[in-house]
């Protein structure tokens, strides 16, 4: 990685522990985004943190939800960006201080892949950044298509990345991320 490289750890609230949202793939998004920290940490690197705070009355992201779970706290000298729609873009200071940091790539970790992480990732590569989705560092639910049909997390989580990849994003792992943090750059 780079020096340009900035970890973005989206919407990892206590409010997604909410029962209302069904069955959860990938129960190890979590640890694995907490390593990734601890990586990006100890080679201080830049880390952005991305909060949904929901306007819906009721929702599982209001009020408590809207916390920071424990194994993924951000610092206190970590910026925190707070965003109402499904995009960390929109309606937030993002891309203007990923632009001010000179900051080109980004590694993209969070919930849900296929809502805020899809949505993110695609307007990062929209606005010409570089961006790499870490498979094993994101999650999402059992959903329910248009037509009735039942759809497994680990279905839905495959395909938000399967039209990510090559398209929007780098679709990897958080091995291969930890390993080529790790690799010295070149010259």
């Amino acid at each position: 990685m780079n020096t340009a490289t900035a970890l973005l750890v989206i919407d990892v609230q206590k409010g997604f522990d909410d029962p209302s949202w069904g069955r959860r793939n990938n129960p190890s998004a979590e640890e694995n985004i907490s390593a990734l920290l601890a990586a990006w940490r100890v080679a201080e690197l830049p880390i952005f943190h991305v909060r949904h705070l929901s306007t819906e009355p009721g929702s599982p992201l209001g009020g408590a939800g809207g916390v920071f779970k424990d194994a993924v706290r951000p610092l206190a000298h970590e910026p925190v960006i707070e965003k109402y729609v499904n995009s960390a873009f929109i309606g937030t200071d993002l891309e203007t201080r990923l632009r001010e940091e000179m900051l080109d790539t980004l590694v993209v970790t969070g919930l849900t892949t296929d809502h805020c992480v899809s949505t993110t990732t695609r307007m990062a590569a929209n606005l010409g950044f570089s961006a790499h989705i870490v498979s094993d560092a994101t999650a999402t639910f059992d959903r329910i298509g248009p037509d009735g049909k039942f759809h497994t997390a680990e279905h839905v989580h495959e395909m938000a990345l399967v039209h990510l990849h090559e398209e929007f994003a780098k679709v990897v792992t958080t091995r291969n991320t930890l390993e080529n943090l790790q690799q010295p750059s070149p010259g």
